[in-house]
């Protein structure tokens, strides 16, 4: 099978990887100058991917595309690919809508039955402002546009929403003008979790997915939104919320073609379930956190992808958890501070596929696993066990056979759901008996 990766920054590198260890021919356009030394070394990588699309044609119906971004006409991009014959996997222009229009799909949520009134939306910041004025209130403050990043959106601490207030303020300031629309949401105490599934166009591939992912820099939740540090994964027990969730959305996606990983993020707690949003492409970390539950490689399930085969997949019982090591300037970018790439990975006992998921990393002139690429994203450690305790002490002692300078990474992945979360869920009668 030959697979071409269509990428701004290399997101997907673990993948490109498991694909080509399989013995599947790999490609992968990287568009982002400063990320072009990610992979270096490892994989066949090119600047222009449309010059590539021959030698994917070439093969017929072995032949696959793969988009990572949900970046504005990146759908539309898709769809127009599979008119002119191409099998691709990543998204659609209705993929894209659903999770750069934030109050479109909260009004979709809302007619799927999903509780409504706890969202509002906004075309700037003056209008936002006087809407708390009149209504004070806990509020999380997000923006819409596949422009934002995690970092952009706002976790109001403050009972009256002073706290969101200054933020706003603040960001007028620095950008006067009508500014871009963005939703306020009240504040929801629970747990948050997600639900997520591969749709092949039809259908969505069974088993889905439930997720616990840990969004803050820092141990204890604080310090910067990033766009991942963390995250527990299961397929067990998994289907009951399935269908009380994403599963609403299967006639929707098979209407308008989308094909690719679709996640549903929610909070849950007494009153119900509160969707938050939606990812439709592959997510980082997560489809390299699922990846070592997933009994069949990557490339049978991207084959059953674009056949629309089977209705489900083979996946291993227990838990698998994942932990994100970084080197600076993580959480920002090197457009944004100037840190240098070139610096040594290494691994103790080896490279293993299976733990070690390369970010962006690439191979220098003496054969060394050296940092790369935009942000600082290294590589995921993973582990795996039938408790989440167990998936946390293999997780933590891949991460500590990892040696990079200034490598960080959040040692409390998973300690809230050992502690009681998971059990919360557990007794809202959400997990499958």
């Amino acid at each position: 099978m030959r697979v071409l990766g269509v990428s701004e920054t290399c997101d997907l590198a673990a993948l490109y990887l498991a694909l080509q260890a399989e013995g599947h021919e790999v490609r992968v356009a990287i568009s982002e100058p400063e990320a072009r030394g990610t992979l270096a070394g490892l994989c066949p990588t090119t600047a222009d991917w449309r010059a590539e699309l021959a030698w994917i044609r070439q093969v017929g119906e072995d032949g696959i595309v793969v988009f990572e971004s949900v970046s504005e006409g990146f759908g539309a991009l898709q769809d127009q690919l599979r008119a002119d014959g191409f099998q691709v996997i990543g998204g659609s222009a209705y993929g894209d809508r659903l999770e750069n229009d934030r109050a479109y799909a909260q009004d979709l949520l809302a007619e799927l039955g999903f509780p409504s009134g706890h969202v509002w939306t906004f075309p700037g910041p003056h209008e936002a402002l006087a809407f708390i004025a009149d209504n004070p209130g806990r509020y999380v403050l997000k923006y819409s546009g596949p422009d934002h990043a995690s970092s952009d959106n706002y976790l109001g601490q403050l009972a009256d929403g002073a706290d969101v207030v200054a933020v706003l303020r603040s960001r007028s300031a620095a950008a006067p003008g009508a500014g871009d629309p963005l939703i306020l949401m009240r504040f929801i105490e629970g747990v948050e979790m997600g639900v997520g599934a591969y749709f092949n166009g039809e259908a969505f591939i069974r088993p889905a997915c439930l997720d616990w992912e840990h969004k803050r820099f820092f141990n204890g939740d604080l310090g910067e939104l990033t766009g991942e540090m963390g995250t527990v994964v299961t397929y067990d027990r998994t289907e009951r919320f399935f269908e009380r969730t994403l599963a609403r959305m299967e006639p929707h996606l098979r209407a308008h073609g989308h094909v690719g990983y679709v996640n549903l993020n929610t909070i849950v707690n007494d009153a119900g379930i509160w969707p938050l949003e939606f990812s439709c492409r592959f997510g980082y970390p997560g489809y390299a956190i699922l990846s070592p539950l997933q009994a069949d490689g990557w490339g049978d399930l991207l084959h059953a992808m674009v056949r629309r085969t089977p209705a489900r997949m083979a996946t291993r019982p227990g838990f698998c958890l994942g932990v994100v090591l970084t080197t600076p300037p993580f959480p920002y970018t090197r457009k944004q501070v100037a840190e240098p790439v070139g610096l040594p990975v290494l691994i103790e006992g080896g490279l293993d596929l299976r733990r070690h998921h390369l970010g962006e990393v690439g191979l220098d002139a003496a054969g060394q696993l050296v940092t790369s690429g935009l942000y600082g994203w290294t590589l995921v450690a993973t582990g795996e066990g039938p408790t989440i305790a167990q998936a946390q002490r293999e997780a933590y002692r891949t991460a500590q056979g990892v040696f990079a300078p200034n490598l960080r990474y959040r040692t409390d992945i998973g300690d809230r759901l050992i502690k009681g979360d998971y059990q919360r869920v557990a007794d809202l009668g959400l997990l499958d008996d």
